[in-house]
């Protein structure tokens, strides 16, 4: 599975973004989706996620309430909405798949997409 992640950019504190990731195989539907992210410096860290059929969704502490992840499954596509930024969100954005069920576990993800940077300016 390919994925293309999008949406990336430069947004105030208090702003929103939305996030996009596309993949390339109809066999999309059989993976969970998740977003993590890597500030600099930081390792890479969980933010959401979606199991395959977009009915369960799990998020890090640090996002809940304040991002939403979502999935349309006929357009292989997965959305991270997120809203009231804060500085601390900058970081580069990926999305990921995984066979496995609804996961927040980093090696359970096989597949990566490239990453979009979001910054967060105060």
């Amino acid at each position: 599975v390919q994925l293309q992640a999008s949406g990336g950019g430069l947004v105030q504190a208090g702003g929103s973004l939305r996030l996009s990731c596309a993949a390339s195989e109809r066999t999309f539907r059989r993976y969970s989706m998740g977003w993590f992210r890597q500030a600099p410096g930081k390792e890479r860290e969980f933010a959401a996620a979606i199991n395959w059929s977009g009915g369960m969704t799990s998020y890090a502490e640090s996002v809940k309430g304040r991002f939403t992840i979502s999935r349309d499954n006929a357009k292989n596509t997965v959305v991270l909405q997120m809203n009231s930024l804060k500085p601390e969100d900058t970081a580069v954005y990926y999305c990921a798949a995984s066979p496995m069920r609804l996961t927040y576990a980093l090696p359970e993800y096989e597949y990566w997409g490239q990453g979009t940077l979001v910054t967060v300016s105060s």
